[in-house]
């Protein structure tokens, strides 16, 4: 098995045998009490971590223990970490497996950084491989569940990964190797306990090479999913553009892909979307414009031509006030630096993220606050009225960016500037202009 081992390690890159240290991911149980032996004997350096969740009481002493004394036999680096893992699930209301997963892999990360260590080691194998893959379509997945545990991830790697669970167990009584058994591993109560005991057993008895060809499968999916991948690339660098923290999506160009759910899906992974919700968008194309459909984290509004993606404002922008001499707003979503400046031998700033303004007509404090329906200026250049909301039709503003939008008022009620877009007619500076107000959206 060693040569195995080393085949594996060599084929997919994971580390150097001889350069790389690790931290290897001890249990005490038969898994990784193996890859440890394996690492050993290989000739690996490598230092030990063992996560003690304090759910079992007793056992759990007894396990610690067992991989203290584990280490001091291969001479190697120890450490231990005794996690409040109920208290962190009941405080982040997450399951007890989630809680031990976030911790140990946070703790992990931690350890391999102080230490200088290169990689992380787990003695995930192919039956957890295979496992993790029909869980995962058990629930529902992309491409990325369906090729199960990578063999590398970052800085995880997974030296066992290509060794079935009997070949695991033969080498352990070869070495004459001893193990803790953890009963929690037997307990119906876990969905993968379930499926390891109840499902498994029949489809091994279709094909009872059930792990190895799942692992076939895993690697035909990955490669499949790196041609996806490139594919989608191609896609977002015709189709995609971001502009101060807004997202573009071309609608034509996403027509003219293969599969475009799957390919816009994959491009609207980041901002949370799912899958029924990306199908309700592609549906949603040849409608008129307006369509919402929203995410946790993200808007996405089905524009004339284009598909917008904004960020939720999740703190409920209010009404803040500017007061005389004050130099900068900077709030949640907005930040606005003033200056006051003589007139005389100013030039006057051009641009949308710019307005100039005559100070002596303004009152203070001024005002800056959301737009809101039934709201009119005077565009500067024009001499009568606009409502804003028609304003805001004619800049071809898209429904969702309309949030966004916010007015700079006089404490008269008059809007002075419609931020990044255009001041008001009437506190445009002219010749009689003595004291300019510069405000900038930063």
């Amino acid at each position: 098995m060693l040569d195995q081992v080393r085949q594996y390690i060599e084929e997919h890159q994971l580390f150097s045998l001889t350069e790389d240290p690790l931290l290897v991911a001890v249990s005490g149980g038969q898994d990784s009490v193996a890859l440890a032996d394996v690492l050993h004997r290989l000739g690996v350096q490598f230092a030990v971590a063992h996560c003690h969740f304090g759910l079992r009481g007793e056992e759990a002493d007894a396990d610690e223990q067992f991989v203290r004394k584990l280490a001091k036999k291969y001479e190697v680096p120890y450490f231990a970490e005794f996690f409040q893992t109920k208290a962190f699930a009941e405080q982040e209301g997450i399951s007890t497996q989630m809680a031990a997963r976030a911790l140990r892999y946070e703790w992990f990360e931690r350890l391999r950084q102080t230490q200088g260590l290169a990689y992380i080691a787990t003695a995930h194998h192919q039956r957890d491989a295979a496992e993790t893959m029909l869980l995962n379509l058990t629930h529902g997945t992309g491409l990325a569940g369906l090729h199960g545990i990578p063999a590398k991830n970052g800085y995880l790697v997974r030296p066992l990964l290509g060794i079935g669970k009997p070949e695991l167990f033969d080498y352990l009584v070869e070495q004459h190797l001893l193990w803790r058994e953890d009963a929690s591993n037997d307990s119906p109560v876990y969905q993968r306990n379930r499926l390891r005991q109840e499902v498994l057993p029949v489809l091994r008895e279709i094909n009872p090479n059930l792990d190895q060809t799942l692992q076939f499968t895993a690697e035909r999916v990955g490669g499949a999913e790196e041609i996806v991948r490139r594919y989608v690339q191609d896609t977002a660098a015709q189709a995609q553009r971001t502009e101060e923290e807004v997202t573009y999506l071309n609608i034509a160009t996403l027509q003219r892909t293969a599969a475009t759910t799957l390919v816009l899906h994959e491009l609207l992974r980041p901002f949370g979307f799912s899958f029924p919700v990306v199908k309700d968008i592609v549906a949603s194309f040849p409608a008129e414009p307006g369509r919402r459909f929203e995410s946790p984290t993200h808007r996405l509004v089905k524009d004339r031509e284009q598909l917008v993606i904004t960020r939720k404002v999740l703190t409920k922008f209010g009404t803040h006030q500017i007061q005389a001499g004050q130099e900068v707003l900077k709030i949640d979503g907005l930040h606005l630096r003033l200056e006051l400046a003589e007139a005389a031998g100013l030039t006057i700033p051009r641009g949308k993220a710019v307005a100039a303004l005559d100070a002596d007509l303004l009152k203070f404090p001024l005002i800056v606050r959301p737009w809101q329906e039934g709201d009119w200026f005077m565009p500067i250049g024009m001499k009568g009225k606009k409502k804003l909301s028609d304003f805001l039709i004619d800049q071809k503003v898209p429904l969702n960016l309309k949030d966004n939008v916010f007015v700079l008022v006089s404490a008269d009620g008059k809007i002075a500037w419609v931020v990044g877009f255009r001041p008001d007619e009437r506190f445009k500076v002219t010749e009689a202009t003595e004291r300019v107000l510069v405000v900038k959206r930063m």
